[in-house]
């Protein structure tokens, strides 16, 4: 109690030694505990790999390695894979607080709360509980993370604006889902997360099983705690080291969680426990009470300048020469006429030296200031980069039955007047070329969600979507699934799209992993959050890796389809990723305080 009222009182600077010491005493613990729970993160599923012999040899390590390991597996939890799906959870609960003014109040409440519900624990073999404080005013998600320690998992996602866009799910709703009340969460705008309470990896792919492991963490009495993740472009293909971390899927269940709403905001905190997995009610509360002394509620408002880095170097891969002649032996595939191939992606990924590290949750909220017509995402695993992106592409989004998803492709500049930008949009209208590549994308997403829903519609059949840079073709189209337990074949079904891959999926998948030299890891794949209620995700383009010390790996992708140019193709790359470039070569973005 002494510490809990030290802290609530004190400096960011003594909130700060109090984590050092903490951090310190994990130093003492065993080291080849934190091995093993290294080894655990990293995918050994002993039900997933029964044939495979892992063995280690500890040897002695730096103590800043020890540190950083012995954090990372502080802050593990229990990976949610290795449990048995088949057996529900003793709870699934949220417990809401009285409402409060600030940040500050709202950690206090939910301290109180963590230390009561450990003097009156659920009694339950395995569960969850959400213990959630509501805030009377709103506070920017992105704003709270970027004053949280980097040292934690971090987690962002944040929801783009559909103002001016009809609304299908609400057409295809019926009056059973209305009384149901559909989505409580209408208003949310984003979510930022540190830690896990539970999280989901291997390094095999997603499976059926992996998708009933974490919707048995999940329930539509409490639609707010979800497991955000993403999953890799090519969960076969070989991971490269800079992807490792990130598994074929990671997903996690934030222990403490800010919601943004409209008008309002939430502090969170999450317990996960299953006895089966060795990780108990009181194993769980004391992960999230050190993780809870370390939260920062002093929020700083990011200001929407520049980074305050200088880029020194960029490289692309595959360069200028080479990608000329991997777009024309795709040009050739595609004119052959015995080849069934129509189109295919082929990506670009531009490696930035900076002269400083960049901050990619300040990089993150550049991207937001101009991109409220899109997605905002941050995803980092303990030890891994960060993957960040600012995508314009929902792959789906299902409420209930409902689920939604739409067709992007076709790529131009914005005008620099009214006039020039309308003349660009007609000929982006009229182009076949582009009609061409947008139609494939469209009836392909048609075809699938056919395969999987009762009734499907489309609307508009096609039109034109402005961004802040570009403009694209666009359609949106929705259908009604036969049964909730059909989410798992969606993804299944819409991934990947014509849109990152080509068509059909799998001769292009081929071509892709023949002229390629890089691993696109997470780019280009489904990036978002299972819920119980609701689950949302976007494709993860236009989107970088942020490695400490290394600068980042910016990606980008375009379309090959007959009528291709390579010239153009290279300056849509250069174009897609001007986003990024342009915002890191000023002066310093600065901090306000959030009185």
């Amino acid at each position: 109690k002494s510490l809990v009222s030290y802290y609530k009182h004190q400096n960011l600077q003594i909130k700060q030694n109090i984590y050092k010491f903490t951090h310190h005493l994990c130093f003492f613990r065993s080291p080849m505990a934190s091995l093993q729970l290294s080894s655990h993160f990293l995918g050994t599923n002993t039900k997933k790999h029964s044939s495979m012999s892992i063995s280690r040899t500890y040897s002695p390590v730096p103590c800043t390695r020890l540190f950083s390991r012995k954090f990372m597996s502080c802050s593990m939890s229990m990976n949610g894979c290795e449990g048995d799906f088949k057996t529900p959870l003793g709870t699934v609960e949220t417990r809401t607080m009285a409402a409060v003014l600030s940040p500050t109040s709202a950690t206090e409440s939910l301290i109180s709360a963590v230390s009561e519900l450990k003097c009156q624990p659920p009694p339950f073999s395995s569960g969850v509980v959400r213990l959630e404080v509501p805030i009377n005013q709103q506070i920017r998600a992105i704003d709270w993370l970027q004053a949280q320690n980097e040292t934690h998992p971090r987690c962002f996602f944040s929801r783009r604006s559909d103002v001016g866009r009809p609304d299908l799910l609400l057409d295809l709703a019926s009056e059973k889902d209305n009384n149901n009340g559909g989505s409580s969460d209408r208003d949310l705008v984003s979510v930022a997360g540190i830690g896990s309470a539970v999280f989901f990896r291997d390094l095999d792919p997603f499976s059926h099983d992996d998708w009933r492991s974490i919707r048995r963490f999940l329930s539509s009495t409490s639609p707010l705690i979800r497991a955000y993740g993403g999953m890799r472009f090519d969960p076969n293909g070989k991971i490269s080291v800079e992807w490792k971390p990130f598994g074929a899927f990671y997903f996690a269940v934030p222990q403490v969680e800010f919601n943004e709403f409209e008008g309002s905001s939430m502090l969170a905190a999450t317990l996960a426990w299953d006895d089966e997995l060795s990780w108990t009610l009181d194993n769980a509360v004391e992960s999230l009470q050190e993780t809870m002394l370390q939260v920062s509620s002093i929020v700083m408002k990011l200001r929407k300048e520049s980074l305050g880095v200088s880029v020194l170097s960029k490289n692309h891969v595959p360069t200028k020469g080479a990608y000329y002649p991997a777009v024309e032996k795709a040009l050739e595939m595609i004119n052959q006429k015995s080849s069934s191939l129509n189109k295919v992606v082929l990506a670009r990924n531009s490696r930035v030296i900076t002269d400083t590290d960049i901050d990619p949750i300040a990089w993150l909220a550049q991207l937001q200031s101009e991109g409220h017509d899109a997605y905002q995402f941050c995803l980092q695993p303990p030890g891994a980069p960060a993957f960040i992106g600012n995508t314009p592409e929902r792959l789906f989004q299902r409420n209930q039955l409902g689920v939604c998803s739409e067709a992007l492709a076709a790529t131009r500049p914005r005008g620099a007047s009214t006039a020039r930008d309308k003349e660009i949009e007609l000929d982006l209208l009229t182009s076949l070329k582009d009609d061409l590549e947008f139609s494939i994308v469209r009836e392909n997403i048609k075809e699938k969600l056919n395969s999987i829903c009762d009734k499907v519609v489309v609307k508009p059949q096609k039109t034109v979507r402005k961004l802040a840079r570009v403009q694209h073709l666009y359609s949106q189209l929705a259908g009604r699934l036969r049964r909730e337990d059909d989410e798992f074949d969606i993804l299944a079904a819409l991934h990947p799209t014509p849109a990152v891959c080509g068509l059909p999926a799998e001769e292009a998948r081929l071509l892709i992993k023949e002229i390629e030299s890089f691993d696109r890891g997470m780019y280009a794949g489904p990036i978002g959050f299972f819920g119980g209620q609701e689950s949302e995700f976007a494709v993860g383009i236009r989107s970088a890796l942020v490695e400490k010390g290394l600068g980042a790996l910016i990606y980008a992708g375009t379309g090959i389809v007959a009528g291709s140019n390579p010239t153009s193709e290279w300056n849509e790359l250069d174009l897609k990723i001007s986003q990024f470039t342009k915002s890191i070569e000023y002066k310093s973005t600065s901090l306000q305080r959030i009185n």
